[in-house]
């Protein structure tokens, strides 16, 4: 009786055996990676069980994301040693993977929260709220700096804090107390990166805990000057102190197609309140 690990089968019987395309395996033999055991005179392709352990080798480092070329210089010289290592290799940078997955779910689950809070918003609102100590890159920049410079330099922050895109983090702008009182509303001292958990903490400027009014204003940046003079007289006729610096935050760039929609969070530290 003929031994079934050597019995030939089609290359569709070998295909659904390993639930793969039949055009799979005829990619793999044009690149020469695996081959059929037999091809006869009418090029039809036959393959043997015995094959299976092979194929499946191939399929999971396929899975794993190496390349043909890898594959093909492996399986030319096989071995425990060399299977053992391109598998270790495959797992550091899965498990690279899947941290950068959970960070990217991280901030998923804060851009769904803060678009719940942004739907459910009263931009008229203005309150006292409580904040935890969070750590900021900042750039230093004047109200006469190109915008091309301030570009730069923050670029030059986000390679600094190896920050791979632009969700890593949320960008707003700083300006002093002092200026506001002034009424120097373009008077800006810098702009900022929020850091959730810097693994330096040298050198960053630090938005301390503590209380803080809140608001909104809607609209281009040409109306936060309106919106600063309503915010001021409010602290004013509640005894309110407010110190350090103003922290601007735009909330919902990602879903306008017109600044007039554009609404920036305000965020001041307040040092008392007196009822």
């Amino acid at each position: 009786m003929e031994n079934g690990k050597y019995k030939l089968l089609t290359i569709g019987q070998f295909a659904a055996l390993h639930e793969i395309n039949k055009k799979t395996l005829m990619w793999y033999d044009e690149t020469g990676l695996f081959r059929p055991a037999v091809v006869k005179e009418n090029g039809y392709r036959y393959y043997t069980y015995y094959q299976s352990s092979t194929l499946e080798t191939i399929l999971m480092l396929r899975e794993l994301g190496v390349s043909v070329s890898e594959i093909k210089e492996f399986m030319e010289k096989r071995s425990a040693e060399k299977l053992e290592n391109l598998l270790g290799e495959k797992m550091a940078e899965l498990d690279r993977n899947i941290l950068h997955l959970k960070e990217i779910r991280k901030v998923l689950v804060r851009q769904r929260k803060d678009l719940t809070d942004l739907i459910n918003i009263d931009l008229s609102e203005i309150k006292i709220i409580n904040k935890e100590e969070q750590y900021l890159a900042i750039v230093d920049t004047t109200k006469d700096m190109p915008i091309e410079e301030e570009i730069e330099l923050q670029i030059a922050e986000i390679k600094k804090y190896r920050l791979r895109r632009m969700y890593d983090t949320s960008y707003g702008s700083m300006i002093s107390v002092e200026s506001l009182a002034r009424g120097e509303f373009d008077n800006y001292s810098a702009l900022f990166m929020k850091l959730a958990d810097p693994s330096k903490k040298k050198g960053l400027h630090i938005q301390p805990q503590g209380s803080y009014m809140r608001a909104y204003c809607r609209g281009s940046w040409d109306r936060l000057p309106a919106r600063y003079k309503e915010l001021l007289e409010y602290a004013r006729e509640r005894g309110l102190e407010l110190h350090g610096y103003s922290y601007e935050t735009g909330i919902n760039e990602t879903v306008i197609d017109s600044m007039d929609d554009y609404i920036t969070q305000i965020e001041i530290p307040v040092a008392s309140f007196m009822r």
